[in-house]
């Protein structure tokens, strides 16, 4: 038994995750409901942004926009939906990272350019965006947000004024980044993706329509059939004429974040061939293979843990159990208004199962641990249950380096450990063993693929040039 943790933890935070920016759903499918689709497809997508929502659809002549912040549920619950017709549609839900949360950063971006009307959704971060926005401005460019999201319409508007493909294949010359993008016009659905591939993008059939979203788990909510993933470098153009496909960059080195594996993707999404739920198994094996504990049982933490925790269980012959309950309808996080009431917070998000646990030699696997705080509650729980030991597994290795494209790890600053050795972090969180998945053991799961990915929140490896952080939050509105 480990005696009293190392007093360097000192607030609760029920969101000790990286947090993904947003997801992207589009759709063109005359005669269907589109708006009630991509309702569902941005439902289907909930778990990748909750700060805002919003969907734009077009009629051929028009097109309208509805957005607000909160969850899909709240911004859209009222008569919103019934008022939105057309042929062709995008939807959005966002967490910011370039952009404050503020309701005029929520997405679709909609614009009139010279060819007509424009709205765009995105997801991603463009790492020279303050190089570009100064560039805009000093020619007369005007901003309504903060986002790096409409530095690209800008110009993409300012390339297109004879042709919107023409200005979207220049476009990918000149910004550098993350980004996955759906673009809506009167009578037109686009959609690219960045020469590295960073973040996901795929497309699937509905009847003679076709449907492209962050995540194919958004396809099979709405009864699309996924087809195959945007690649890199590519543009799709889907109007009345189908699906026309325009290779516009030659990939780069593949560049795809690996945590979408990890923790930010559906685990019955599929991602550039790989099944989400079949790679965290495999993960939670090569954990096993890498630390040989004598255990009672194997439990996750709820819910990115619990793939990796039945692969651990299986290759390592100990029993796979639930020893925490997630508490599936908490919704964002509420404001706590006392240190008290943050103390609480992470018992009301996952609540130990005394009788499964007591007396337990407990391995628990999670995905991760980026500041410490939510881990060592955790730990001080199982504890509380009676729990004899705790070894704590991780199915990532230590995240050491902040992401510049897309996701938000939070600065060096705050990560545990970039800050302090493995043993050092387990006294922290009050563990008896502490064990991440190397990044040797993480990249041989996808075998020949295993170059294909980016990795630099492991390593500090960027494949693309980084915005320096002094220069984060820059066009902050507030």
């Amino acid at each position: 038994m480990v005696g009293r943790p190392t007093r360097c933890l000192k607030t609760i935070d029920l969101h000790d995750k990286p947090r993904e920016e947003c997801g992207v759903f589009g759709i063109y499918a005359p005669g269907h409901d589109l708006a009630g689709l991509t309702y569902y497809g941005l439902y289907a997508l909930q778990h990748r942004g909750q700060e805002s929502a919003g969907i734009a659809v077009a009629d051929g002549s028009r097109v309208q926009l509805y957005k607000g912040m909160g969850l899909v549920s709240e911004v859209f619950s009222g008569n919103q939906l019934s008022n939105l017709k057309g042929h062709v549609a995008i939807g959005h839900v966002r967490y910011s990272t370039t952009g404050s949360s503020h309701p005029v950063n929520a997405q679709p971006l909609l614009f009139r350019y010279a060819g007509g009307m424009l709205g765009l959704a995105h997801n991603g971060n463009l790492t020279n965006v303050t190089e570009l926005r100064s560039q805009l401005l000093n020619t007369g460019s005007v901003f309504q947000s903060s986002t790096d999201s409409e530095v690209i319409v800008n110009i993409i508007a300012r390339f297109a004024q004879n042709n919107l493909v023409d200005g979207l294949i220049k476009s990918m010359i000149d910004v550098r980044g993350s980004y996955s993008l759906v673009i809506i016009t009167e009578n037109k659905l686009l959609t690219l993706r960045d020469p590295h591939g960073f973040r996901p993008l795929c497309v699937g059939a509905l009847g003679d329509g076709y449907v492209v979203a962050s995540e194919s788990c958004a396809l099979d909510t709405v009864g699309a059939m996924f087809i195959r993933d945007v690649q890199p470098g590519e543009i799709l153009v889907i109007d009345e004429n189908g699906l026309e496909s325009i290779q516009v960059l030659k990939p780069r080195k593949r560049a795809h974040c690996i945590f979408e594996y990890i923790y930010f993707a559906r685990p019955d999404s599929v991602l550039d061939g790989f099944n989400v739920y079949r790679t965290r198994q495999q993960m939670g094996r090569a954990l096993a293979a890498e630390y040989k504990v004598e255990a009672d049982i194997v439990i996750p933490v709820p819910d990115s843990g619990t793939a990796a925790a039945r692969g651990f269980a299986e290759a390592s012959g100990i029993p796979f159990e639930e020893g925490l309950m997630k508490n599936r309808y908490i919704g964002r996080t509420f404001i706590q208004p006392s240190q008290d009431m943050r103390d609480l917070g992470v018992r009301l998000k996952l609540n130990p199962v005394r009788e499964v646990l007591d007396g337990k030699r407990v391995v628990m696997v999670d995905d991760s641990i980026v500041r410490g705080t939510t881990s060592h509650k955790i730990v001080a729980m199982l504890r509380d249950c009676g729990v004899r030991e705790v070894h704590m597994c991780l199915s990532s290795p230590p995240i050491t380096h902040s992401c510049y494209y897309g996701i938000d790890t939070s600065n060096e600053q705050e990560l545990i450990a970039a800050q302090k050795t493995p043993d050092q972090i387990r006294q922290c969180i009050n563990a008896d063993g502490l064990h991440y998945l190397s990044l040797e053991g993480l990249l041989n799961i996808f075998g020949a693929a295993r170059d294909n990915f980016c990795t630099a929140c492991f390593n500090g490896n960027y494949p693309v040039e980084v915005v320096k952080p002094r220069d984060a939050g820059k066009y902050n509105l507030e």
